[in-house]
């Protein structure tokens, strides 16, 4: 028995509609179908800028690393450069104790300031003796050539007593010979002769020692007389010590060290007493590396940075230096064994200041110096 199943009509199938619930699948692959085609297009997108920046970039750097290796080089720069000026050891001629000081730790000093003064006393006392000592030679000097004009009256003297006597020889020779006089009487002239004869020498030794020590020059100044140029010598020699017992500055520059020196202190002749940095000549050393001193020409200009100011200074290279700086060491390296390491040396530059900043620098700054060779890179690869 089987019961026949009619199918429901549409109003009895329209309830069951409405309760079936609405399957949202097809409305969404609908929707999801057509939004995704159009972001695939995107993500090709970025992805060829990408590729182009990642290829670009390193060009663009290795263009840009070109261009500026090519117009550098032309400057060269060491930061291992200081400012120099001349350091004066200060000491005295003469030694004595101080009577007085006029200066004080750094202070500014110009050339021919008095700076400290040796007590005087015993240096006036040796000029007096060395003026002395020149009044006496010069009255020596005199009296030599008194004895020179003594000397000759003594031997006009005796020339003339010779002659006398050699006329009486030769009378009494001639009386002689005629039988007249005693052969007895020759033999007395003939003795006053040799006598008058060897006053003769006597006064022409005096006359020969007194000219001598006029120095061969009977009629020679006094103070030409090397006894007196002697005893000249010595009162300029006083005088000078007695000079030198004010000590002034030698240059312009700044007195450092000074605070040793106290009033009735001893010093020695020589010894250092203070120290006097000049300011009248300033340089700055650049100590450049050896594979820098190519393209370095005296003239070219330098322009230096101080690291106390921040104003740049400027100057030019004046000269370089003769050796390297371990070369100028007390103990030079000794390379010629078998651990032996290259290392780039140093060669001292002497950099000329332009201006006058010798009062504003002080010896020993840290600088950089930065060397315009008027040459770059593209510049020596052409030749230029």
């Amino acid at each position: 028995m089987n019961a026949r199943v009619t199918p429901p009509t549409q109003a009895q199938a329209a309830p069951e509609t409405k309760l079936r619930p609405v399957s949202p699948a097809p409305a969404v692959e609908a929707d999801v179908a057509p939004a995704a085609a159009p972001e695939a297009a995107p993500k090709r997108k970025s992805g060829g800028r990408r590729l182009a920046l990642m290829a670009g970039v390193p060009l663009l750097l290795l263009a840009g690393g070109g261009w500026f290796w090519l117009t550098g080089g032309r400057y060269e720069e060491t930061d291992n450069a200081y400012v120099q000026q001349a350091k004066l050891s200060l000491s005295a001629d003469v030694s004595g104790r101080v009577s007085d000081v006029r200066v004080a730790d750094n202070q500014v000093v110009k050339a021919g300031d008095v700076l400290f003064v040796i007590d005087a006393t015993p240096f006036k006392i040796a000029l007096s003796q060395a003026q002395a000592a020149l009044a006496s030679a010069r009255v020596n000097v005199e009296q030599l050539k008194v004895s020179v004009g003594t000397a000759k009256a003594q031997l006009q003297a005796a020339e003339a007593t010779l002659a006398i006597r050699q006329s009486a020889f030769d009378r009494t020779t001639s009386l002689v010979s005629q039988g007249v006089s005693a052969s007895s009487s020759l033999d007395d002239s003939r003795l006053a002769l040799q006598q008058a004869q060897t006053a003769v020498d006597l006064a022409n030794q005096q006359l020969a020692a007194a000219t001598a020590a006029l120095a061969g020059d009977a009629g020679i100044n006094t103070d030409d007389h090397p006894m007196v140029l002697a005893a000249l010598a010595a009162v300029e020699q006083a005088q000078r010590n007695l000079d030198k017992t004010t000590v002034v500055a030698p240059a312009d520059g700044i007195v450092s060290n000074v605070s040793s020196l106290n009033v009735g202190q001893f010093i020695a002749a020589g010894a250092m007493i203070a120290a006097l940095v000049e300011t009248e000549d300033t340089w700055v050393q650049a100590n450049f590396k050896e594979t820098q001193l190519a393209e370095l020409k005296v003239g070219q200009p330098v322009d230096i940075r101080l690291d106390a100011y921040s104003e740049p200074l400027h100057g030019r290279v004046d000269s370089f230096s003769a050796a390297t700086g371990s070369e100028f060491a007390l103990i030079p390296a000794q390379n010629a064994t078998g651990n032996w390491v290259k290392v780039v040396q140093r060669v001292p530059v002497r950099i000329a200041l332009d201006g006058e900043n010798g009062e504003v620098l002080r010896t020993g700054m840290s600088a950089t110096v930065t060397v315009d060779t008027g040459r770059s890179t593209l510049d020596k690869l052409r030749g230029l």
